[in-house]
């Protein structure tokens, strides 16, 4: 989605029978062709695309393509400057890679799950972000397009092994490098950036709804404090870990003694690091992501806008995930 996003032309192949649903926004901005890959006589259409495109990406466990006759060295031996891009939960190696999985289990492995979520409760499943989106697919387009890049150069394609266990790895640098100075810990709820910290972290407030606070910086802060109406020397010393349970309960009670929106009125906007904690048809509606155009509809579904911007050749409006058959999809790749 976000390399179609970004003005690719991508064909997405599917199983005969899928229909396209204008409600899946993930596949957006895209063309569907129909190939049964397990029949020979098709997947030679596969072959006929792959001789015309830039990249390739594949989802399988490592060696499905290899036994359709669509492996790397064959997609590369025909398309030497192709960028074959690999995309599982565990790699293409090692005494895991062929076994079944999901986020849950590849974050689960490299730390990341265990550092969310509350003292003394499980992890909570953080949705998919973390392996699936961030470390898996976001990793694999910078892959791909750093491949791409350089295939340009060399005239030589390769192969991008995007593992969501590496990926994962990768987004938690910040996080390894915090403990190796001695200012993270393996405890959850213990840190500044997981909740422990009472100036970094969600409170309720009286109507039931939520608001986030991260004023880390000691400017923000005060900032926060003033705004508030804090003047308990309780709050002098931010970093006081020791201090810190209490503090959090002290804002905890602050917070219950306000709505939301009453909350909003007095910090939004403010350099307290403030803000409402939304919900998904509220966040289409905030003034700042209106502003920002930062969701649109096509037909009845709400979707994000394609990120980043750019300021010469802007994104167009996406549209939704569209059938072709074989020769359509060939014949706009091959007709100048």
């Amino acid at each position: 989605m976000v390399l179609a996003d970004l003005g690719a032309d991508v064909i997405r192949i599917t199983r005969p029978g899928v229909e396209a649903d204008a409600g899946d926004v993930t596949t957006r901005n895209r063309t569907s062709v129909a190939i049964d890959l397990r029949n020979p006589a098709e997947t030679k259409h596969v072959m006929a695309l792959v001789a015309q495109a830039d990249m390739l990406i594949e989802g399988f466990r490592p060696g499905v393509m290899e036994r359709l006759g669509l492996g790397p060295a064959s997609c590369l031996a025909i398309n030497p400057k192709l960028v074959y891009g690999r995309m599982t939960g565990w790699g293409q190696t090692g005494p895991l890679s062929q076994t079944a999985g999901h986020d849950i289990n590849y974050i689960a492995i490299t730390g990341a799950l265990n550092a969310i979520g509350r003292a003394n409760e499980t992890p909570p499943p953080p949705l998919n972000y973390v392996g699936d989106f961030g470390g898996g697919g976001m990793l694999l387009a910078v892959g791909l397009l750093s491949g791409l890049h350089e295939a340009r150069s060399s005239g030589k394609g390769q192969v991008v092994d995007a593992a969501m266990t590496d990926g994962t790895a990768i987004l938690s640098a910040f996080m390894y490098g915090m403990k190796a100075m001695g200012q993270w810990t393996n405890e959850r709820s213990d840190n500044v950036l997981d909740g422990g910290a009472h100036f970094y972290d969600t409170y309720a407030c009286a109507d039931g709804k939520f608001v986030a606070l991260g004023a880390i910086e000691p400017q923000f802060y005060t900032e926060f404090l003033r705004l508030c109406s804090i003047d308990d020397s309780l709050f002098d010393n931010q970093m006081d870990r020791a201090s810190w349970p209490i503090m959090k309960l002290r804002l905890s009670d602050i917070f219950r003694s306000k709505t939301r929106d009453q909350w909003c009125e007095i910090l939004e906007g403010s350099d307290a690091c403030f803000a409402p904690v939304l919900d998904w048809d509220e966040a289409a509606l905030h003034p700042h992501n209106v502003h920002r155009e930062t969701y649109f509809t096509e037909g009845s579904v709400l979707q994000p806008s394609p990120a980043p911007r750019f300021s010469r050749t802007p994104n167009s409006r996406p549209i939704p995930n569209r059938l072709a058959t074989i020769d359509e999809a060939l014949q706009a790749w091959i007709s100048p």
